[in-house]
Parts: structure tokens; C-alpha cells; sequence
């Protein structure tokens, strides 16, 4: 009887997969294709079928974490006061803890810039801008409420997240609740 060839099922996804592991272990640069088909379980030239190269493995995996941190802040009700913004803030920590494969692959891998992202950065960012707007500080647009927001996430994440000796979620919530105080404060004053 000849021989089949060999049927992965969802080969992009368990390619995905593996690279998100090699990356949560050794970063974005860190991990080669051939290593990313070797852990899936398959030929080095069946990761071409799927992606041209290392990058498109890492845009592809920015895109799908996006996607998902987006999905996680659309759980939060948008509302007056810093309660959603505050949530916001720990869903991004819990996703980039729970998620740190495509975290990394998001935010660390030089491809924030990158064409094909844009889309799925604007919808994240939107999501943000909804959860911001109910503040109605006329002096601050919602999107640059957003950008600063995730400033202060993202480097609690890079400073504090993989730490055991810190309180992340804690120092987060501090560092959150001060600048949405200082939202409301009037400097002349």
C-alpha cells in the first residue's frame, strides 16, 4: 500500500502555536522557522505553505493577540468614572500574562509599524476609546486617554509582570487610578 502524505489538520494554527511557545521562551528574534516546524511536528518547508517568513509567523500572531485583547476589553461596560479604564488596565496585565507568547509578539517584536497590524491596532484602540470617552474630559481626546493608558500598562507589564517580588496588578491600579485623578484635575490650579 504507498504511503499518504501526512495530514496535520489546522497546520497554520499548530505552526502558530509552536512559534508562540519559542517566542514566550526566548522573544520575538529568539527561535528560527525550522524549530517552529520541528515543534509542530512537521518538515521545515511545510511552514513555506503557510508563511513567507519569521515575520509573517510574528505579524500573525500580533494580529490574532490583538483580536483577543480586544475581544477581552469588550467585556467591560463602558461607564462614567475610572471604574472601566481601571478594568481595562487589568485585563491587559491578565492578558499579557496569560497570553505572553502574543504579547511579546504585539509589543515587542518591532512590528507595532507594520501595514497588516493597523487594522487590528485601530480596533483594540477603539475598544479603549469607547471604555475612555464616558470620562468626558474635553482638554483630552479619548484615543490619547487610550495611548496613555496603555503607556502606563505596557511598561507595568515590561517592568513589573515577570517579577514575583512585585505586586503588578497592584502597582498597575496605583499607577492608573493617579493619572485618571490627574485627568480631572485642573492645572491652573
Amino acid at each position: 500500500m504507498a504511503k499518504t502524505g501526512y495530514h496535520h489538520g489546522n497546520l497554520r494554527a499548530a505552526l502558530l502555536d509552536a512559534a508562540l511557545a519559542l517566542v514566550a521562551e526566548r522573544g520575538p528574534n529568539g527561535f528560527t522557522l525550522s524549530e517552529a516546524a520541528r515543534h509542530a511536528g512537521v518538515t521545515p518547508a511545510a511552514i513555506y505553505r503557510h508563511f513567507a517568513g519569521r515575520k509573517d509567523v510574528l505579524v500573525a500572531a500580533a494580529d490574532h493577540g490583538f483580536a483577543m485583547l480586544a475581544a477581552d476589553l469588550q467585556k467591560i461596560t463602558p461607564a462614567a468614572g475610572p471604574g472601566p479604564l481601571r478594568a481595562a488596565a487589568q485585563t491587559f496585565l491578565a492578558f499579557a500574562r496569560r497570553q505572553p507568547g502574543h504579547y511579546i509578539a504585539m509589543f515587542e517584536s518591532g512590528l507595532l509599524a507594520d501595514p497588516v497590524l493597523s487594522d487590528a491596532i485601530d480596533r483594540t484602540f477603539h475598544v479603549m476609546d469607547a471604555l475612555a470617552a464616558p470620562m468626558q474630559i474635553t482638554a483630552i481626546p479619548p484615543r490619547a486617554i487610550t495611548a496613555q493608558l496603555l503607556a502606563i500598562c505596557h511598561g507595568t507589564v515590561e517592568l513589573y509582570a515577570r517579577s514575583e517580588k512585585t505586586d503588578a496588578a497592584q502597582l498597575l491600579d496605583g499607577a492608573v487610578s493617579i493619572y485618571l485623578r490627574g485627568l480631572t484635575v485642573n492645572p491652573s490650579e
